[in-house]
């Protein structure tokens, strides 16, 4: 009887280290905007005789919506070059409404700026991929991003400006 007992005080710690355990989920996901522009059609489609270059721009944003729920946007823009002239550009804003639950207020801005963008980036990996396909080119897929990267530049930039000002 005494190893139930203490069995039974152990689930209930158990229990008790599940309820504050830190919980990222992903409710949703959306494309907010997209635009996919192929200015120099039909002869952008044939053969170029050098590479594109192809230039990618990535930008996080977030917004709260409640204590627990935040919108997570991440903001794509490709364009790819060819002897100075636009073969294709893609604008993308993809988002996904996060929720947070149980995350140290001095962790929520590293969790919101670099777990859920990369949560949700192959889906707009994808969805990029799937229209430089449709627009009669190659699918381009996006190399993986470093989203720790990118908080941290981001960091290092608001310092820089603060210690500036």
């Amino acid at each position: 009887m005494a190893e139930n007992d203490q069995s039974g005080s152990e689930n209930g710690s158990m229990a008790a280290d599940e309820q504050i355990a830190p919980q990222l989920r992903v409710i949703t996901q959306y494309i907010k905007d997209m635009s996919f522009e192929n200015p120099g059609a039909p002869q952008s489609l044939t053969p170029q005789s050098e590479a594109p270059k192809i230039g990618v721009n990535v930008d996080v944003g977030v917004r709260g919506l409640s204590e627990t729920d935040f919108e997570v946007e991440i903001k794509l823009s490709v364009e790819a070059n060819a002897a100075d002239t636009p073969i294709f550009i893609v604008e993308l804003t993809y988002a996904g409404i996060c929720r947070l639950e149980n995350i140290p207020q001095e962790s929520m801005q590293a969790v919101l700026l670099i777990e859920c963008p990369r949560m949700i980036f192959p889906f707009a990996r994808r969805i990029v991929a799937d229209a430089t396909r449709d627009g009669g080119f190659p699918p381009l897929m996006i190399d993986p991003i470093d989203f720790a990267l990118l908080y941290r530049q981001q960091m290092s930039e608001a310092q820089s400006t603060v210690g500036n000002a």
